[in-house]
């Protein structure tokens, strides 16, 4: 294994590159404004032949998401399509008609069930759990939540986790999402269900947007990932067997304070398996 290092451009890197997946919370925006160098890089790299598909571990669907990037500032024509951790949350809770759901999240996530008019239910009347985050998360952690997880545990409920994050950049702030709640109740013993990244549907489901965008079938080692999440970007792409493009600006950023390069060993101790490349930031 030889030295990372951080690349200026991602012109650089995308010459035999025909599809990129982006993550959106940390490289396009941090949840309170956009990032217009990282919007602009992927719109020039469309106006160059290529195709971007925009997935994210957000619990609602994509037209819920591409209205908050519309909020933000982000133009539709920065990618070609979303892929949410929302929307395959969505065809669960579809194939499950009629079973009882305890629903632990804020009110804002209430579009994942836009249509689909599931029975929502208390703790103890439930089949089932789909958490999509934290009921305030700007002052709770999982542990709120461990009588909550031992109780579902007792039931032997299964949870099934609409964003397999556990923290994501609000500002200058990390804050708690439902991955967190997940961990907690699968290290319980509970059984859970994850959709997002690092999971292989929603990139299965990226590829084939992709595919279906360009007209024929996607090879693998002309798809570029980029994200700035070790666990779920990094580990989704490599175990998906795709190149990752780390942008180190987001919720790692203090372990990449005033590094230039990585060597060996700390490439090994960061990452596990290395990215394709480190960048500070995204830009053209």
């Amino acid at each position: 294994m030889t030295g990372l290092h951080f690349v200026e451009r991602l012109r650089d890197l995308v010459g035999d590159v025909e599809v990129v997946l982006s993550d959106i919370w940390g490289v396009v925006h941090n949840g309170l404004e956009s990032f217009p160098e990282a919007c602009e890089a992927l719109h020039t790299y469309r106006k160059g032949g290529g195709t971007v598909i925009l997935i994210t571990n957000a619990p609602r669907p994509a037209e819920s998401v591409q209205r908050q990037l519309q909020k933000l500032g982000i133009a539709d024509d920065t990618y070609d399509a979303i892929v949410s951790s929302g929307d395959l949350t969505r065809l669960y809770v579809a194939d499950h008609p009629g079973r009882k759901v305890f629903w632990l999240g804020p009110e804002r996530d209430n579009s994942i069930y836009r249509g689909l008019n599931p029975v929502l239910s208390p703790l103890d009347e439930a089949d089932y759990i789909v958490c999509t985050g934290l009921l305030d998360d700007e002052t709770e952690s999982a542990e709120d939540y461990r009588p909550m997880m031992t109780q579902a545990l007792g039931r032997k409920l299964t949870l099934i986790c609409a964003n397999p994050d556990i923290v994501v950049e609000r500002g200058d702030r990390l804050i708690y999402c439902a991955g967190a709640i997940a961990e907690l109740y699968r290290e319980m013993g509970g059984e859970v269900i994850f959709y997002g990244k690092p999971h292989r549907p929603i990139y299965e489901r990226a590829i084939a947007l992709a595919a279906e965008h360009g007209g024929h079938e996607i090879k693998l080692n002309r798809v570029l990932a980029i994200g700035d999440s070790v666990r779920t970007d990094l580990a989704g792409a490599h175990s998906f067997g795709i190149d990752c493009l780390f942008v180190t600006r987001g919720i790692h950023s203090d372990e990449f304070e005033g590094i230039d390069q990585l060597d060996p060993a700390s490439i090994k101790e960061l990452f596990g398996h290395p990215p394709r490349a480190l960048m500070r930031d995204l830009r053209w």
